[in-house]
């Protein structure tokens, strides 16, 4: 084991990848030279050299466009949205092109093309740098959304997406690059916890607690919290928000009798509402009370000063906890 930030387990994990097929590519702006905005890409140019690192224009709809060229030619390109915002330049490239071609092409071409973005806000960065923009991707048929939430999910979750033949979105919570974890650097991707699948991270009896990304760190701590008042609370690490894990989610579900959502993104039209239904539709004569959701709010990213009061916390987490148990 060796004692990584997420953001270094993401490094080793796309060194990795490059190791292991000389197919693999790194492109996007300032990835190269500067080892990009929050160094998850450092010394990978200087190591692989300018034509498998590739420092790109500042266009992110001709950095997807190009990926989309090369993985019909064969490659598998790993592309760097500096910050979650700056995304939806590209948005057309990824729903109209990236995400539609297999299908389009009856299955007989396949685009394997993974496109990282930090998203999330907690890092005192206004607009455009503090979005959490994950369910217009979850909506969208023929991508596979991923959210990491730690330093060993990172590692391993980065070459899985890199080896999948689907085009796959990479959500990495930027307010949590610099926590570390002990990561097994010489761990199999291959036999890792598998890409689409959620992970119980917190065992419990009452209620489930379902978050991805950012908040699980939250959601854990919501569960520590709770057990002071008497209640096992279970939380669930999605990880893979398209296709959803509902056979995890719905076992949960069932032996608890409870569910809460958690994301950073605002609860209107958000990623829990999708949840809540489905888990409705399949465990409706198992609840007990409704599912319900902590989110942002349905406003623009706030200020840095007021994104405390933005971003879900603790007190909210709990808050939704109680009026689950109220019914």
């Amino acid at each position: 084991m060796t004692t990584l930030t997420l953001a270094r387990a993401l490094n080793a994990g796309l060194r990795r990848a490059l190791e292991d097929d000389p197919k693999v590519l790194i492109m996007g702006e300032d990835v190269g030279k500067l080892g990009g905005v929050f160094r998850i890409t450092d010394e990978l140019q200087k190591d692989f050299g300018e034509s498998r690192v590739i420092d790109t224009p500042l266009a992110e709809s001709g950095i997807v466009g190009t990926a989309i060229g090369l993985a019909l030619r064969g490659y598998r390109p790993v592309c760097e949205i500096q910050f979650d915002g700056f995304v939806f330049p590209a948005f057309n490239q990824i729903v109209n092109q990236l995400a539609k071609m297999r299908y389009r092409s009856s299955g007989n071409v396949a685009l394997p093309v993974v496109i990282r973005i930090p998203f999330g806000g907690g890092i005192g960065a206004v607009e455009h740098h503090s979005e959490s923009p994950e369910a217009y991707f979850a909506h969208t048929a023929g991508l596979r959304v991923v959210a990491c939430s730690g330093g060993p999910e990172a590692f391993t979750m980065i070459q899985q997406a890199i080896r999948c033949d689907d085009p796959v979105i990479f959500f990495e919570p930027k307010r949590r690059y610099w926590e570390k974890a002990d990561v097994d650097t010489t761990a199999s991707a291959a036999a890792a916890w598998p890409l689409d699948a959620a992970r119980i991270v917190a065992e419990g009896t009452d209620l489930t607690l379902l978050a991805y990304g950012p908040m699980v760190k939250v959601a854990l701590a919501a569960a520590a919290a709770a057990r002071e008042d008497s209640r096992s609370v279970e939380v669930i690490d999605l990880r893979s928000l398209s296709p959803l894990d509902m056979k995890t989610i719905s076992a949960s579900v069932r032996r608890t009798g409870h569910c809460v959502v958690t994301h950073e993104a605002p609860v209107f039209g958000g990623l829990g509402a999708e949840i809540a239904a489905r888990v409705t539709e399949e465990c409706f004569y198992c609840l007990e009370a409704p599912v319900l959701r902590v989110g942002g709010f349905s406003t623009p990213y706030p200020p840095s000063r007021i994104e405390d009061h933005y971003l879900p916390d603790l007190d909210r987490m709990l808050d939704a906890v109680d009026r689950a148990f109220g019914f």
